[in-house]
């Protein structure tokens, strides 16, 4: 009888015990695409659900709109020489985290670690590390919260651990990031220093809008909840009086 437990291969095909944390085994490309691709649907759709009870909750949307990627062979390559490994697979899975990579845009810094933390507790997500560029910028200037976090993938003859990479930023964040991307491609990472200087001047005007924009959304839901509560008060006071008079005829009534 066939054992239904769960099975799981490292790189080398050597089984391991379906509690290993390690990779299952894959042997080539077209099992990395796939293992890949899964993890990402996997992400997204946690992120989609997690948006939707958000707004059947709150009555809010803290994600503006998601991306998602596959790393190109070219770029896994040029990563994985520019690290000093050789181009195997066992090295790219081992040695590049973001091959499959998601990015999440919300609206206000809040909704970024609200978000995060939602993630973390989930209880298939293991977090591998995080990166907090909100709180300790890049010297650039380039802020984001970055998450390595692995997600079972489960396939006809077992389970794999596979690994994405989570960018959540804002939208302000996201706009400057593009822009920083666009300069170093086009100077291949060596802009000019006035350049440089004034897209740190960007970034420091995006992080003073990122925060003026949250303290007009707080204030802003601080007037809904002000509004809520006197329409609770006055419906308070209008059943109260409906019982008073209900009470009044039942008495007359009675007489």
């Amino acid at each position: 009888m066939r054992d239904p437990r769960r099975k799981k291969y490292n790189l080398r095909g050597k089984k391991m015990d379906y509690t290993d944390s390690s990779y299952d085994s894959v042997d080539s490309w077209k099992t990395i695409i796939l293992l890949y691709n899964s993890a990402l649907k996997e992400i997204n759709t946690k992120l989609e659900i997690l948006n939707d009870e958000f707004q059947h909750v709150h009555r809010y949307n803290p994600i503006e709109h998601i991306k998602s990627r596959i790393k190109t062979p070219e770029s896994i390559v040029k990563k994985l020489r520019q690290r000093g490994y050789e181009s195997t697979i066992e090295n790219m899975v081992k040695y590049v985290n973001d091959i499959a990579g998601i990015r999440v845009i919300c609206s206000f810094t809040s909704d970024i670690y609200n978000i995060a933390e939602m993630l973390a507790n989930q209880s298939d997500i293991n977090v591998l590390s995080i990166k907090d560029y909100i709180s300790h910028p890049k010297e650039s200037g380039y802020k984001s919260y970055h998450m390595i976090v692995t997600v079972p993938i489960f396939l006809s003859d077992g389970c794999v651990d596979t690994k994405v990479e989570i960018q959540i930023r804002t939208v302000a964040m996201d706009f400057w990031a593009s822009l920083e991307h666009k300069i170093n491609y086009k100077f291949e990472g060596e802009a000019p220093e006035h350049i440089k200087r004034e897209l740190f001047e960007c970034a420091e005007m995006v992080s003073d809008l990122d925060a003026k924009m949250m303290s007009l959304n707080d204030e802003i839901k601080g007037f809904a909840a002000s509004e809520s509560e006197l329409e609770e008060q006055i419906e308070s006071q209008k059943r109260a009086a409906e019982r008073t008079l209900l009470k009044e005829k039942l008495y007359a009534e009675a007489e």
